[in-house]
């Protein structure tokens, strides 16, 4: 399918920001920022459980790693997949700091895994929208419900990102989807 011109115009634009960005322009950098931060915080918000503050630090996280590695950019894909990725990459490297120093305090549970993330209140409210409903997932149930149904990794990738079986991959979206259903049908 061809692409419509608009949009190779942009891609272009984006390909010389990025050029510029390497180059080490912090202006163009800064435009690549503001055009890609707001679904890069999405995809924040959404494997941290909701918690915005948390998103926050982790799109500033993201986009801080980003400028650090620009030049192994290779222009493969598009510079959003690829910042894409690097964010998914701080948040899930994030997850693993906080979940094994909370393992250090205590024994690990469900309860705790959710603690680690900014937990909410599973048992709170009685009608949950779909976003509620993703937030209050156990976490690794909610990044590979996140990364698969709404980023749309494949379980190969997200195997590889996260460092579990693929098998394990296909349990937890399986999980989260009956979660998910359970939690909206309350």
């Amino acid at each position: 399918m061809a692409r419509e011109p608009e949009q190779l115009d942009a891609d272009a634009e984006v390909a010389r920001w990025v050029a510029l960005a390497q180059n080490g322009d912090a202006a163009a950098f800064e435009r690549l920022y503001c055009g890609h931060c707001d679904r890069i915080y999405a995809l924040c918000w959404r494997l941290c459980g909701g918690d915005a503050a948390l998103a926050e630090d982790l799109v500033q996280d993201a986009f801080v790693r980003a400028w650090s590695k620009l030049a192994l950019f290779r222009g493969d894909s598009s510079f959003g997949t690829w910042m894409h990725r690097v964010a998914a990459n701080v948040a899930l490297s994030d997850r693993r700091i906080r979940l094994r120093r909370v393992a250090r305090e205590q024994p690990m549970d469900d309860a705790v895994e959710r603690t680690a993330s900014g937990a909410r209140d599973v048992t709170a409210g009685l009608r949950q929208d779909l976003e509620q409903a993703i937030g209050q997932l156990p976490e690794r149930a909610r990044t590979v419900l996140v990364l698969y149904d709404i980023e749309g990794y494949q379980h190969s990738e997200i195997a590889e990102l996260t460092g579990m079986a693929v098998g394990s991959s296909k349990a937890q979206l399986h999980r989260a989807r009956k979660l998910v259903r359970e939690a909206l049908e309350q």
